[in-house]
């Protein structure tokens, strides 16, 4: 009887702390109305991470050294970018690579711009050079926005698969200003399933009929 009775307790307590336990809340979504016709420029990806229990997976370590992470990381994101809000002019990474290597002196390799500091949830003003960078790669691209996917995390969800942490930025490259940031999560089977459903979180969800 009092074994039971202290069963019950438990039970009770934990249920009153998974009931107080704080919620993470939902993505903020963007507002890609705003900008419907516009060229924005959609940055590398130049910080990934992985949690120990993720790092050794064959899922990851099959994505190659951090060099081809990085560029498997932007072929995912510019993919979701593009499917899910094409009425945006998205100017992909490795877009954006061709255009500084054609202009050398005149465009920063896009690489190699610090971007990764707009991962700071208070930064609201893009510090110098990186303001200076993303005016000069825009002036060539077109447009006056930069989409930084400024952070990427890997880690296990609770059903054992992989979650993945996003740290995203837009930037108005000629005032500087971050205009919209959201901090957007997503879980699936394989780090890519992951990836993609971070990205679609805040993006418009796709329809189809008339």
């Amino acid at each position: 009887m009092r074994l039971a009775f202290v069963a019950l307790t438990l039970a009770a307590r934990t249920s009153v702390a998974a009931a107080q336990a704080p919620t993470r809340p939902p993505p903020r979504g963007l507002v890609t109305e705003a900008l419907s016709g516009e060229s924005v420029a959609l940055l590398p990806v130049t910080l990934v991470v992985a949690d120990p229990t993720v790092r050794g997976d064959s899922s990851l370590v099959a994505l190659g050294d951090r060099r081809q992470l990085l560029l498997w990381a932007d072929s995912v994101v510019g993919e979701e970018f593009q499917g899910r809000a094409p009425e945006v002019n998205w100017v992909p990474a490795r877009r954006l690579r061709q255009l500084a290597h054609r202009n050398p002196g005149m465009v920063p390799d896009p690489d190699q711009m610090g971007q990764a500091i707009l991962r700071a949830p208070k930064l609201n003003k893009v510090p110098d050079p990186l303001r200076s960078s993303l005016r000069s790669l825009t002036a060539i691209s077109g447009g006056r926005f930069a989409m930084a996917p400024a952070a990427l995390g890997f880690t296990r969800d609770p059903g054992g698969g992989f979650r993945a942490d996003l740290s995203l930025a837009l930037a108005d490259a000629r005032s500087g200003i971050v205009v919209w940031r959201s901090a957007t999560y997503g879980s699936g089977t394989t780090p890519g399933d992951a990836l993609a459903a971070a990205v679609s979180a805040v993006l418009p969800a796709a329809t189809t009929g008339p």
